[in-house]
């Protein structure tokens, strides 16, 4: 057998071996997890009880904001909210990249986004509106901010990231819990939940993925440059509403 061919058998092997390993691992930690949750089954739905409070307190700020602006100036800058929370297996995926010990105090500690709200504006300016009215309240603190409308991802996915922590009220205690909001515009979300679907198709050559991703991010920049339109427009119509100096993108 020449060396090459004992190389290449070699190398298959090793692939196999690693392919192999990786499964194991991935059913070991399955089998975890479905055990950690069996045995902290009561605490682990008191937490998930928990989090979907502070998504009902978040919800409430964001809806109070909305009919403040309404009355102010006549129309609402937000057009929708929806909230989640993770599912099993989106947290056991996060669970395994982060390295998390198998405990729910490191669990909530290390894990921020376990409780999601998304709010839908309708110009670019509603956002930072919206994210400095957040801010100045004084019963949540702002933990993390990822800005990918001025730093769009490589995918030309916009949208402004926040970690908040806020209290909840419960009979006998105060309890601080961490949500993620996502902030983006009606635009934004569109292009977003588009190239989720179109993106997570299964089957997909690699040479049509890549083609895909082009026309994705391309659509991500006309889709921009439609958003910052819409908004000079509006300040345009009613500049008395125009509060926050976007700069300028294009």
């Amino acid at each position: 057998m020449s060396d090459t061919l004992k190389f290449r058998r070699d190398e298959d092997n090793s692939m196999i071996d690693s392919r192999r390993d990786d499964i194991v691992l991935k059913t070991l930690m399955n089998d975890k997890f479905m055990e950690f949750i069996e045995e902290q089954r009561e605490p682990y739905q008191e937490l998930l009880a928990y989090y979907r409070c502070a998504i009902m307190e978040m919800e409430t700020k964001f809806r109070v904001l909305n009919e403040q602006f309404s009355l102010q100036y006549d129309r609402n800058p937000i057009e929708s909210i929806k909230s989640r929370i993770k599912s099993m297996d989106s947290l056991l995926k996060k669970i395994k990249v982060k390295n998390v010990n198998l405990t729910l105090q490191d669990i909530e500690n290390q894990i921020t986004d376990i409780a999601g709200v998304r709010v839908v504006c309708s110009f670019p300016e509603d956002i930072y509106l919206l994210y400095d009215c957040l801010a100045k309240q004084d019963d949540i603190k702002i933990l993390e901010v990822k800005d990918y409308i001025k730093n769009p991802k490589p995918s030309g996915y916009r949208s402004l990231h926040l970690i908040v922590e806020i209290p909840i009220f419960l009979r006998n205690e105060k309890r601080n819990m961490k949500v993620e909001v996502q902030l983006r515009t009606i635009a934004m979300d569109f292009w977003a939940s588009l190239e989720h679907k179109l993106r997570y198709k299964k089957d997909i050559p690699e040479d049509i993925l890549r083609g895909l991703s082009k026309e994705l991010s391309e659509c991500a920049e006309t889709i921009a440059r439609l958003d910052y339109k819409m908004q000079m427009i509006r300040n345009e119509l009613s500049p008395e509403e125009h509060i926050w100096k976007l700069p300028t993108l294009y």
